[in-house]
């Protein structure tokens, strides 16, 4: 009998928590474009990566009970592989990204993520697009045009390229996400986690450590330094080993939607924190890419569940 996940003991401190995390990240979005308005994307991508691979190596510490655990050589290129698509280009762009755009674009252009893992999955030969999937993909460009439109039209170039730049990072997030999976499946996403975030770090610090001297971290106060380790290591490390544990509790069928609660969480820090406001196109174009995205997730997974009942 395949394993029932409502039948778990920590299923409502799951769901409490994966709801928690949302406000989390959806206020991490404001949170990270005030941080790179004062540190700049270098700063914030030096201080990112100090910071996670010690997180890393600590994880590593109290888990395995070994700063290093051992893996085989050419596993070892794998994970670098991984951590330079999944950290070096994901994260570095992301990072100059949301620093171009704003902070409500950046969730919403971030959804299209699973847009390009299908795509990728069709490409590799393992997955067959529906009907309603093509239209889903199809939709979801509809919408990633009317969402950019007020920019593009308004001729606000660097916001517009800052979005673009975000559906770039969202396609490397894409390819780490499928390229992971056989990685995970063997030595678990702490083990994988782990590995990519340290051995990415380094491309990133090489990138940064050239303007390190020109980073102006006199600016932080109290409050800064709070909001910048809070970004790091609540919202980046912490966060996302707590999705890890919440979809092992409830499942990634039960728990994936709930991401889509995100850019309406995002674009209410944002508007209420730092006073963005929106045309009627950009929240339709909003809503037309989520809709496109879940018709695209989600049409696949139901049209296998009516073929196997």
């Amino acid at each position: 009998m395949p394993h029932r996940h409502a039948d778990h003991p920590h299923q409502q401190l799951a769901l409490f928590t994966a709801l928690a995390l949302v406000v989390i990240w959806g206020g991490n979005f404001t949170l990270q474009k005030y941080l790179l308005h004062l540190l700049t994307p270098a700063g914030f991508l030096l201080a990112r990566y100090f910071l996670m691979p010690v997180c890393a190596l600590l994880m590593f510490r109290w888990r395995c009970g070994q700063w290093w655990p051992h893996l085989p050589r050419h596993e070892l290129l794998s994970m670098a592989w991984l951590g330079f698509v999944g950290h070096s280009l994901h994260v570095g762009t992301v990072t100059y990204g949301v620093h171009w755009s704003t902070a409500f674009s950046s969730s919403v252009i971030l959804a299209c993520g699973p847009i390009f893992t299908l795509l990728i999955l069709r490409y590799k030969g393992l997955e067959r697009l529906s009907l309603a999937q093509v239209l889903g993909v199809g939709l979801a460009l509809v919408g990633v045009l009317m969402f950019l439109s007020d920019k593009l039209l308004g001729g606000q170039w660097r916001a517009g390229g800052g979005d673009l730049v975000l559906l770039v990072a969202a396609s490397f997030f894409s390819y780490y996400t499928v390229a992971a999976k056989p990685m995970i499946e063997k030595h678990g996403a702490m083990l994988t986690m782990g590995y990519s975030t340290i051995l990415g770090s380094i491309p990133v610090l090489l990138w940064c450590l050239p303007s390190a001297a020109d980073i102006p971290w006199s600016v932080l106060d109290v409050w800064g330094w709070a909001g910048l380790l809070w970004s790091i290591v609540v919202s980046a490390f912490i966060g996302w080993l707590a999705w890890g544990w919440i979809n092992a509790v409830r499942g990634v069928a039960r728990t994936a939607p709930l991401m889509y609660l995100m850019p309406p969480v995002a674009g209410l820090f944002a508007w209420a924190l730092s006073g963005e406001h929106y045309t009627w196109v950009k929240i339709g174009g909003a809503g037309v890419i989520l809709l496109g995205v879940a018709l695209a997730q989600y049409a696949g997974a139901l049209r296998r569940q009516l073929t196997v009942s």
